[in-house]
């Protein structure tokens, strides 16, 4: 493992470059908001009518097309929604990319599956703080930094790397420290992680759980606390110390459960399944799959994302998160969730 920090950063590089971020959404307002707080020369390109565009200014940045902003920059960061990274980079990048330029994504998903293709003579390099865009911000304001993985996929310069380096300085994410990586390794294991564990694994876990109890008579408020609200002082204890810590400060009770009950849950066939998945993606079969669906209107997406949204354990959730104030509680409206904002 190659990790770099602060001190391994050549922070001049960046300085010397006009920097566009393309997209405001949760990466692309932290990416910009930090570039411009280090002195980067940065502006922000959004779609006519986008509704970032208003906030963006409100925070002082220098907005402008996507197509006039790229090309402007020197270095053009990539940070729309993958669904929308392909038509934007075709119709409002490509035209005005010159050789010499640099790309920078924070996700290598259309480098990886193809969605872009970028000429030979740009160098093209990822970003990719382990972290939602808020808290890349929230930290680089408080003095920290999340960590984040680096990519080389094209060294037209041979400069690549120490740019990208210099950017990430920039940003934040030296100062946790910046794991080199490969577009495909870090595409992979971020799909994985999301659909098996991080998103659909533990939704799919908290759902189970919940219907159980409720199904065998139990309150649905406390099936709530008990299959979703307590997870949070679970994964705290996991983020501190790893499954050791977590087991060591639960009680002997809840332990003895974590060994005899976890591998009734995930058995061999979820094992083999999680190898489906991986297999999926690997393949290039999940994003073709996904951009079908987004090319044709995302009405599966859609039509599952309003029945998540109405599942009884949302319902309870609401109501209890009500009566907690302290929680800052957040209600998320029909069809809201995850809107494209970024660009």
């Amino acid at each position: 493992m190659r990790i770099s920090y602060d001190n391994d950063a050549n922070p001049a590089l960046i300085r010397a470059k006009k920097v566009a971020v393309i997209g405001f959404g949760s990466q692309g307002h932290a990416h910009a908001l930090n570039l411009r707080d280090s002195g980067i020369e940065v502006r922000v390109g959004l779609r006519e009518g986008s509704r970032s565009r208003a906030k963006a200014e409100a925070a002082g940045l220098t907005v402008g097309g996507v197509a006039e902003t790229a090309a402007w920059a020197d270095v053009i960061v990539v940070l729309a929604p993958d669904t929308d990274q392909p038509e934007i980079y075709r119709t409002a990048i490509a035209p005005g990319l010159s050789a010499g330029k640099t790309l920078l994504f924070a996700h290598g998903f259309n480098i990886r599956f193809g969605g872009i293709v970028p000429p030979g003579d740009v160098d093209v390099v990822m970003v990719a703080p382990k972290s939602p865009g808020h808290r890349v911000r929230e930290l680089f304001v408080e003095g920290g930094g999340t960590p984040a993985l680096l990519a080389v996929h094209q060294d037209r310069s041979g400069q690549a790397r120490d740019l990208a380096l210099s950017y990430a300085h920039a940003i934040g994410v030296t100062r946790a420290g910046v794991i080199d990586t490969t577009f495909a390794e870090e595409t992979e294991t971020d799909l994985f992680g999301e659909q098996a564990v991080l998103c659909g694994g533990v939704s799919a876990l908290v759902k189970a759980g919940f219907d159980t109890l409720v199904e065998a008579g139990y309150q649905p408020e406390v099936a709530y606390f008990e299959c979703l609200h307590e997870l949070k002082l679970i994964v705290d204890l996991m983020y501190r110390g790893g499954l050791n810590y977590m087991r060591y400060s639960v009680s002997d009770t809840a332990e003895h459960g974590d060994y005899t009950a976890g591998e009734r849950i995930v058995t061999p066939a979820t094992r083999e399944a999680m190898r489906a998945i991986l297999d999926d993606i690997r393949s290039g079969r999940y994003a073709a799959g996904w951009m079908a669906e987004h090319a044709a209107g995302r009405p599966t997406f859609n039509a599952r994302r309003l029945a998540e949204q109405a599942h009884p354990i949302e319902r309870v959730g609401a109501s209890l998160r009500a009566m907690m104030p302290f929680l800052d509680p957040v209600t998320v409206l029909p069809q809201e969730q995850n809107a494209p904002v970024g660009a």
